[in-house]
């Protein structure tokens, strides 16, 4: 073949890669399209109807009512607790799941499917859920929290691990099977080492999630800042409201801000 065919072989090869690709962008906007207008997205009327009522509630939540912020204190105390316990839970179930989840780690097809099964069905269920329903097993109060964030946070973190563990180089296993190895060992020596700054990174990130989480499940009845906002819905007191929303974006802030200087120690 000359060098011209070659070269009209390659433009023609560029051309069809980018009609497969410009085909694909357009099937994703016509989704996205799709799902904003059976949403609702482009009704404009309803904006503009929805115009008295949200000056209305801005009104009421402005400006913010800070009196009963030392009662919020231990409150935002049990958050962080949750936050930190569910995250705990979460990494004590997690690294086993994946350890079983992850092609190059699992001891059979049947504990992988099984496992990747299981991690599925724990974070398809929303957290939300998780809390009523273990509420109603255990009670109020932050157990029922830290259970909910846990084990929904099981599904994704393990499946996070499996895939950091499934990635990981697989000459120091071989070479650690050669030299007589056992399964336990190979993970230790092997793999663990080579995943730990992942998994670190995404206990952090997790760990910062929690606390955002935990807000919400207060509303449920699972203890938190999120009671005291719920408990401040129900009377329909904006201004309250608004500042709890405030104390919760600090905190917020706070909790990045410390989760970003440990993800830069562990560099």
């Amino acid at each position: 073949m000359s060098e011209a065919a070659q070269y009209a072989a390659i433009l023609a090869q560029d051309r069809q890669g980018a009609r497969r690709h410009a085909a694909l962008l357009a099937a994703i906007l016509a989704v996205i399209v799709s799902a904003l207008w059976i949403t609702g997205f482009f009704d404009a009327q309803r904006f503009i109807e929805s115009g008295p009522a949200i000056r209305q509630l801005a009104s009421e939540m402005v400006p913010p009512n800070f009196a009963r912020w030392q009662s919020w204190l231990r409150p935002l105390l049990d958050t962080l607790a949750m936050s930190i316990a569910g995250t705990a839970v979460a990494i004590f179930f997690s690294l086993p799941l994946a350890l079983c989840a992850a092609k190059n780690t699992t001891p059979h097809r049947i504990v992988y499917e099984a496992a990747r099964a299981l991690l599925a069905l724990l974070r398809s269920v929303p957290e939300i859920i998780m809390g009523i329903l273990f509420v109603a097993a255990v009670g109020f109060g932050a157990l029922p929290g830290v259970l909910a964030l846990g084990l929904h946070s099981v599904g994704m973190v393990g499946k996070f691990f499996a895939e950091a563990i499934e990635h990981v180089d697989h000459k120091p296993l071989e070479a650690a099977r050669a030299a007589g190895a056992t399964r336990f060992q190979v993970i230790t020596h092997a793999v663990l080492p080579q995943v730990l700054p992942q998994l670190a990174d995404v206990t952090i990130y997790r760990t910062e999630y929690h606390f955002r989480a935990s807000a919400v499940l207060g509303i449920v009845g699972a203890g938190g800042i999120g009671f005291e906002l719920m408990a401040a819905l129900r009377l329909i007191k904006y201004d309250e409201v608004s500042a709890i929303l405030l104390t919760i974006l600090a905190c917020v802030v706070v909790v990045d801000s410390i989760g970003g200087r440990l993800r830069q120690m562990l560099k």
